[in-house]
Protein backbone atom coordinates (compact mmCIF):
# COMPACT_ATOMS: atom_id res chain seq x y z
CA UNK A 1 0.00 0.00 0.00
CA UNK A 2 1.18 3.28 -1.28
CA UNK A 3 0.59 6.46 1.21
CA UNK A 4 1.42 9.88 0.08
CA UNK A 5 0.88 13.68 1.49
CA UNK A 6 -3.31 13.08 0.34
CA UNK A 7 -3.62 10.83 1.64
CA UNK A 8 -2.40 12.52 4.83
CA UNK A 9 -4.36 15.78 4.34
CA UNK A 10 -7.13 13.75 3.77
CA UNK A 11 -7.30 11.63 7.32
CA UNK A 12 -6.27 14.91 8.88
CA UNK A 13 -9.45 16.63 7.48
CA UNK A 14 -11.67 14.07 8.30
CA UNK A 15 -10.02 14.27 11.82
CA UNK A 16 -11.07 18.34 12.23
CA UNK A 17 -14.81 17.27 10.73
CA UNK A 18 -15.79 14.17 12.76
CA UNK A 19 -13.59 13.85 15.82
CA UNK A 20 -15.40 16.09 18.53
CA UNK A 21 -18.84 13.62 18.20
CA UNK A 22 -16.92 11.09 20.34
CA UNK A 23 -15.80 11.67 23.61
CA UNK A 24 -12.34 10.30 24.32
CA UNK A 25 -9.90 12.11 26.56
CA UNK A 26 -6.22 11.98 26.63
CA UNK A 27 -5.08 12.24 30.58
CA UNK A 28 -2.33 11.77 32.64
CA UNK A 29 -1.28 7.99 33.17
CA UNK A 30 -3.10 6.83 30.15
CA UNK A 31 -0.94 4.73 27.41
CA UNK A 32 -1.81 4.62 24.16
CA UNK A 33 -0.61 2.33 21.07
CA UNK A 34 -0.91 3.11 17.86
CA UNK A 35 -0.17 0.56 14.72
CA UNK A 36 -0.88 0.54 11.14
CA UNK A 37 1.43 1.30 7.82
CA UNK A 38 4.39 3.59 7.66
CA UNK A 39 5.52 5.09 4.14
CA UNK A 40 9.32 6.28 4.62
CA UNK A 41 9.90 8.71 1.77
CA UNK A 42 12.97 9.71 1.73
CA UNK A 43 14.04 13.24 0.23
CA UNK A 44 17.26 12.43 -0.34
CA UNK A 45 20.69 14.08 -1.74
CA UNK A 46 24.96 13.11 -1.66
CA UNK A 47 27.86 14.26 -2.64
CA UNK A 48 29.27 14.02 -6.02
CA UNK A 49 30.70 10.14 -6.73
CA UNK A 50 34.19 10.65 -7.78
CA UNK A 51 35.67 7.16 -9.85
CA UNK A 52 39.35 7.35 -9.64
CA UNK A 53 40.01 6.54 -13.07
CA UNK A 54 42.37 9.19 -15.35
CA UNK A 55 40.60 11.55 -15.80
CA UNK A 56 38.16 11.28 -12.44
CA UNK A 57 34.35 9.76 -13.99
CA UNK A 58 31.86 11.81 -11.77
CA UNK A 59 28.58 11.49 -11.01
CA UNK A 60 27.60 14.98 -10.23
CA UNK A 61 24.57 14.34 -8.68
CA UNK A 62 25.38 11.37 -6.38
CA UNK A 63 22.39 9.09 -5.88
CA UNK A 64 19.04 8.85 -4.56
CA UNK A 65 17.19 6.65 -2.12
CA UNK A 66 13.83 4.96 -3.15
CA UNK A 67 10.58 4.94 -0.75
CA UNK A 68 9.31 1.78 1.28
CA UNK A 69 6.21 0.99 3.10
CA UNK A 70 6.49 -1.37 6.40
CA UNK A 71 4.43 -1.62 9.36
CA UNK A 72 4.50 0.57 12.59
CA UNK A 73 4.15 0.32 16.06
CA UNK A 74 4.44 3.13 18.80
CA UNK A 75 3.82 3.20 22.18
CA UNK A 76 2.90 6.76 24.59
CA UNK A 77 2.96 6.75 27.74
CA UNK A 78 0.95 10.21 29.33
CA UNK A 79 3.18 11.65 32.26
CA UNK A 80 1.06 14.75 31.94
CA UNK A 81 -2.33 15.60 30.44
CA UNK A 82 -1.15 17.36 27.91
CA UNK A 83 2.55 15.76 27.34
CA UNK A 84 3.47 12.08 26.40
CA UNK A 85 6.59 10.02 25.94
CA UNK A 86 6.50 7.46 22.51
CA UNK A 87 8.54 5.06 21.35
CA UNK A 88 8.43 4.14 17.86
CA UNK A 89 9.08 0.55 16.07
CA UNK A 90 8.88 -1.23 12.71
CA UNK A 91 9.27 -3.74 10.79
CA UNK A 92 12.38 -3.79 8.36
CA UNK A 93 12.73 -1.01 5.94
CA UNK A 94 14.00 -1.46 2.43
CA UNK A 95 15.21 1.06 0.18
CA UNK A 96 17.05 0.72 -3.58
CA UNK A 97 19.80 3.11 -4.27
CA UNK A 98 20.05 4.76 -7.71
CA UNK A 99 22.55 6.69 -9.68
CA UNK A 100 20.99 9.74 -10.84
CA UNK A 101 23.49 11.12 -13.68
CA UNK A 102 22.96 7.48 -15.18
CA UNK A 103 20.33 4.78 -15.55
CA UNK A 104 21.89 2.04 -13.35
CA UNK A 105 20.65 0.54 -10.26
CA UNK A 106 22.91 1.06 -7.09
CA UNK A 107 21.96 -1.35 -4.54
CA UNK A 108 19.75 -1.70 -1.42
CA UNK A 109 19.80 -1.68 2.48
CA UNK A 110 17.66 -2.35 5.16
CA UNK A 111 16.88 -0.09 8.22
CA UNK A 112 15.57 0.04 11.60
CA UNK A 113 14.65 3.46 12.74
CA UNK A 114 13.93 3.38 16.57
CA UNK A 115 13.19 6.90 17.73
CA UNK A 116 11.79 7.98 21.34
CA UNK A 117 9.60 11.78 20.89
CA UNK A 118 8.03 13.96 23.57
CA UNK A 119 4.65 14.66 22.00
CA UNK A 120 2.56 18.21 23.01
CA UNK A 121 -1.50 17.57 23.18
CA UNK A 122 -3.00 20.80 23.05
CA UNK A 123 -6.62 19.22 23.87
CA UNK A 124 -5.02 16.99 26.69
CA UNK A 125 -8.08 16.45 29.17
CA UNK A 126 -10.43 17.22 26.77
CA UNK A 127 -12.52 15.24 24.90
CA UNK A 128 -13.13 14.43 21.26
CA UNK A 129 -10.24 14.90 18.97
CA UNK A 130 -6.14 14.75 19.72
CA UNK A 131 -4.05 16.51 18.00
CA UNK A 132 -0.64 16.39 18.47
CA UNK A 133 3.26 17.74 17.87
CA UNK A 134 6.62 16.53 19.14
CA UNK A 135 10.45 16.69 18.91
CA UNK A 136 13.15 14.17 20.23
CA UNK A 137 15.65 11.82 18.61
CA UNK A 138 16.08 9.22 16.45
CA UNK A 139 19.10 6.04 15.79
CA UNK A 140 19.05 4.55 12.17
CA UNK A 141 21.48 1.58 11.98
CA UNK A 142 21.67 0.04 8.38
CA UNK A 143 22.38 -3.66 7.45
CA UNK A 144 22.60 -6.18 4.76
CA UNK A 145 23.60 -3.52 2.14
CA UNK A 146 23.89 -4.70 -1.21
CA UNK A 147 25.78 -3.68 -4.61
CA UNK A 148 23.34 -4.04 -7.47
CA UNK A 149 25.12 -6.15 -10.71
CA UNK A 150 24.05 -3.16 -12.88
CA UNK A 151 26.84 -1.02 -10.85
CA UNK A 152 29.25 -4.24 -10.53
CA UNK A 153 29.40 -4.02 -14.91
CA UNK A 154 29.17 0.27 -14.94
CA UNK A 155 31.96 -0.20 -12.78
CA UNK A 156 33.79 -2.93 -14.85
CA UNK A 157 32.98 -0.67 -18.15
CA UNK A 158 34.57 2.07 -16.21
CA UNK A 159 37.81 0.81 -15.15
CA UNK A 160 38.32 -1.07 -18.54
CA UNK A 161 38.24 -4.45 -16.46
CA UNK A 162 37.03 -7.95 -18.84
CA UNK A 163 33.75 -7.93 -17.14
CA UNK A 164 31.86 -6.39 -13.71
CA UNK A 165 33.97 -4.96 -10.85
CA UNK A 166 32.94 -6.99 -7.84
CA UNK A 167 31.93 -4.28 -4.74
CA UNK A 168 30.91 -3.75 -1.68
CA UNK A 169 28.76 -0.94 0.31
CA UNK A 170 28.48 0.09 3.83
CA UNK A 171 26.53 2.66 5.53
CA UNK A 172 27.67 4.52 8.56
CA UNK A 173 24.87 4.16 11.61
CA UNK A 174 23.14 7.63 11.93
CA UNK A 175 21.91 9.47 15.25
CA UNK A 176 19.37 13.05 13.83
CA UNK A 177 16.91 15.40 15.18
CA UNK A 178 13.09 13.94 15.21
CA UNK A 179 10.12 16.31 14.39
CA UNK A 180 6.26 14.95 14.77
CA UNK A 181 2.64 15.85 14.30
CA UNK A 182 -0.37 13.94 13.68
CA UNK A 183 -4.02 13.75 15.06
CA UNK A 184 -6.08 10.67 16.77
CA UNK A 185 -9.93 10.43 15.39
CA UNK A 186 -12.13 9.32 17.61
CA UNK A 187 -14.21 5.90 17.19
CA UNK A 188 -15.18 5.46 20.96
CA UNK A 189 -13.87 5.74 24.43
CA UNK A 190 -10.43 3.79 23.77
CA UNK A 191 -10.36 3.34 19.76
CA UNK A 192 -8.83 5.54 17.47
CA UNK A 193 -8.50 5.99 13.79
CA UNK A 194 -4.49 7.72 13.87
CA UNK A 195 -3.13 9.67 11.23
CA UNK A 196 0.66 11.26 11.63
CA UNK A 197 3.77 11.93 10.36
CA UNK A 198 7.54 12.25 11.44
CA UNK A 199 10.25 13.87 9.33
CA UNK A 200 13.85 12.36 10.27
CA UNK A 201 17.46 14.01 10.16
CA UNK A 202 19.37 10.61 8.92
CA UNK A 203 22.76 11.43 7.74
CA UNK A 204 25.19 8.39 6.60
CA UNK A 205 28.20 8.51 5.13
CA UNK A 206 28.73 5.31 2.43
CA UNK A 207 31.79 3.51 1.16
CA UNK A 208 32.11 1.37 -1.93
CA UNK A 209 34.69 -0.76 -2.04
CA UNK A 210 36.30 -2.56 -4.66
CA UNK A 211 39.86 -4.54 -5.52
CA UNK A 212 40.50 -1.00 -7.37
CA UNK A 213 39.81 1.33 -5.02
CA UNK A 214 37.19 2.86 -2.16
CA UNK A 215 34.80 5.55 -2.83
CA UNK A 216 33.72 7.83 -0.18
CA UNK A 217 30.70 10.15 -0.29
CA UNK A 218 28.14 11.54 2.24
CA UNK A 219 24.05 11.29 1.62
CA UNK A 220 21.21 13.04 3.32
CA UNK A 221 18.27 10.61 3.51
CA UNK A 222 15.99 12.98 5.32
CA UNK A 223 12.64 11.26 5.01
CA UNK A 224 9.03 12.58 5.70
CA UNK A 225 7.50 9.35 6.80
CA UNK A 226 3.15 9.19 6.61
CA UNK A 227 1.07 6.99 8.83
CA UNK A 228 -1.99 5.60 8.77
CA UNK A 229 -3.76 2.92 11.09
CA UNK A 230 -5.52 2.84 14.81
CA UNK A 231 -4.70 4.30 18.31
CA UNK A 232 -5.84 2.20 21.50
CA UNK A 233 -6.26 4.42 24.58
CA UNK A 234 -5.90 2.04 28.37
Amino acid sequence: MKMNKTALNVALATAMLAGPAVAMAYEQGDWIIRGGLANVNPDASSDAISIPTSPPTVFENGVDVKDDTQIFVTGTYMFADNWGVEVLASTPFEHDIVLNDAPVDAGSTKHLPPTVVVNWYPRGGQEGWQPYIGAGLNYTFFWDEQVDSQLEGALGDIVGNDGPLPADLSLDDSWGLALRAGVDIPINDNWAVSASMYWIDIDTSATVSTAVADVDFDVEIDPFVYMLGVAYKF
